[in-house]
C-alpha cells in the first residue's frame, strides 16, 4: 500500500504488524514429583532408623569370643516428673491399668509384665526412689502374668528394702488383687471393688451347633486325655476323669492365690504392727469369688486403710521416713526403629478397634485366669 509524503516530503513508516501470542505450553502435573519426594522421605527415614538399630546393637553388645555374645533388650523408659515438689527424694508411681496380661502390647514386642519388671528395676537402681506406689486399676487377667507381676514386687521389697504401697483404684479384683498382696500397705478407697479371689477357666461345647449343619470331627489322638478341653465332643464322650483332674489344676491354683495372700498380708502385719489391719480369722469363707467393696475389704483385714492416692502418697512417704518427696513414673520410649517396625508389619494383620468405654478381655480357651466374673458375662 502506497504512503503519500506528509507537509515535509517524508515518507512515514509503515503500521507495526500486531500477531497474536502463541498460546501458552501446557503444564505438566506435579504428582510424580511429590510422589518422589515422599519416597526419598522414607528411604532417607529407613536409612537413618538401621544406623541408628545398628549403632544402637553395636552399643549394647556384651561378652566376647569366650563368653559369646549377648544383647540388653527390654523396654526403653523415661523418667517423667508427675509432681514437683523441689525435693531430693522421689516416690515412683507403678500403673496396672487393664487387663492384666503376658501378651504383646506394643511394637516394640513388650508387654506388661516386662514394662513393670523395667519400671521396678529402675526404682532399685536410683538411690533418689525411696519408695514405690503400686497405682492398680485391674479386672485381674491371667495366672501366670499375674503370678510374675507379684514375684517382682516381692522381690523389688526384699532386694532394695523400699516399700511399696498399693493404691486401688476402681477395681482391684481378682489378679488385680492378686498383684497387690505383697504390698507393705495397700489402700482403697470406701467404694473400690476388690477381693474376687479365685480361678477360672472358660471353655465352650459347641458339639450341638456342628450337629445342626451336619459337621462331625475325625479326631486321631495318641491318649485318652489328648482332646482335653475340647469344644467337638458330645458331653456323654467326655470322661468323668477330665472333669476330676481339670476341678484339681483349678483347686491347686486356687490354693496358690490363697497362700499368696495369707503371706503377704501376714508379712505386712508383721511389719506394720498396730498400724496395719491383720487378716480376720475367717477371711477364708470371703475368698469365694465373691468381690467385696473397700469398706468390706477393710473390715476383713484385706486392705490397711480407707483413703485415695494422695493418702496413698503420704503413705509411702511415712513408711520410708521422709518428709518429702517428687512424684514420678516411667514412660516407655518409641523411637525410629519402632515406628519402621510399624510400617514393616505385613505378616501382622491391622484391625480396626472399636472404643465402646471399656477394655473387654479377650479370654483365650483352656487358660487360667485371676478374673472377676463381673468381667467375664
Amino acid at each position: 500500500m502506497d504512503t503519500a509524503p506528509d507537509s515535509s516530503g517524508m515518507v512515514p513508516p509503515p503500521p507495526p504488524v500486531i500477531t497474536a501470542p502463541p498460546p501458552p505450553k501446557p503444564r505438566r502435573g506435579r504428582g510424580w514429583m511429590i510422589f518422589a519426594i515422599i519416597l526419598l522421605v522414607l528411604l532417607l527415614v529407613s536409612l537413618f532408623g538401621n544406623f541408628a538399630q545398628l549403632v544402637s546393637q553395636a552399643l549394647t553388645f556384651k561378652g566376647g569370643l569366650g563368653n559369646g555374645i549377648s544383647r540388653e533388650v527390654g523396654p526403653n523408659l523415661d523418667e517423667c516428673l508427675i509432681k514437683d515438689n523441689d525435693a531430693a527424694n522421689k516416690v515412683a508411681v507403678v500403673t496396672v491399668d487393664g487387663i492384666i496380661s503376658g501378651q504383646t502390647v506394643d511394637q516394640s514386642g513388650n508387654n506388661m509384665v516386662d514394662v513393670i519388671k523395667a519400671q521396678l528395676d529402675r526404682a532399685k537402681d536410683d538411690r533418689r526412689v525411696k519408695a514405690v506406689i503400686l497405682k492398680v486399676d485391674s479386672p485381674g487377667g491371667e495366672v501366670l502374668a499375674s503370678d510374675e507381676i507379684y514375684r517382682a514386687i516381692n522381690d523389688f521389697e526384699k532386694d532394695s528394702g523400699k516399700p511399696v504401697v498399693c493404691s486401688m483404684g476402681s477395681l482391684a479384683a481378682s489378679g488385680g488383687y492378686y498383684i497387690s498382696s505383697p504390698c507393705r500397705w495397700i489402700v482403697a478407697n470406701d467404694l473400690t471393688i476388690t477381693g474376687s479371689i479365685g480361678v477360672i477357666l472358660h471353655t465352650w461345647n459347641y458339639r450341638g451347633l456342628m450337629d445342626k449343619i451336619g459337621l462331625r470331627p475325625e479326631v486321631f489322638k495318641s491318649g485318652k486325655f489328648k482332646d482335653m478341653l475340647s469344644g467337638e465332643r458330645e458331653t456323654n464322650e467326655i470322661p468323668a476323669e477330665e472333669k476330676v483332674m481339670v476341678q484339681g489344676l483349678i483347686d491347686v491354683t486356687y490354693q496358690k492365690f490363697k497362700d499368696v495372700v495369707a503371706a503377704g498380708r501376714d508379712a505386712a502385719h508383721a511389719r506394720n504392727k498396730k498400724e496395719g489391719r491383720a487378716l480376720a480369722l475367717d477371711w477364708t469363707n470371703y475368698a469365694d469369688g465373691r468381690v467385696l467393696s473397700g469398706t468390706q475389704a477393710y473390715d476383713l483385714g484385706f486392705v490397711d486403710e480407707i483413703g485415695d492416692f494422695q493418702d496413698a502418697v503420704d503413705r509411702a512417704k511415712q513408711i520410708a521416713g521422709i518428709r518429702n518427696a517428687n512424684l514420678i513414673e516411667y514412660r516407655e520410649r518409641y523411637d525410629f526403629s519402632n515406628f519402621l517396625r510399624l510400617l514393616g508389619q505385613t505378616e501382622l494383620s491391622h484391625s480396626v478397634k472399636l472404643d465402646l468405654g471399656m477394655e473387654l478381655p479377650k479370654l483365650q480357651a483352656g487358660e487360667l485366669y485371676f478374673l472377676s466374673p463381673t468381667f467375664i458375662n
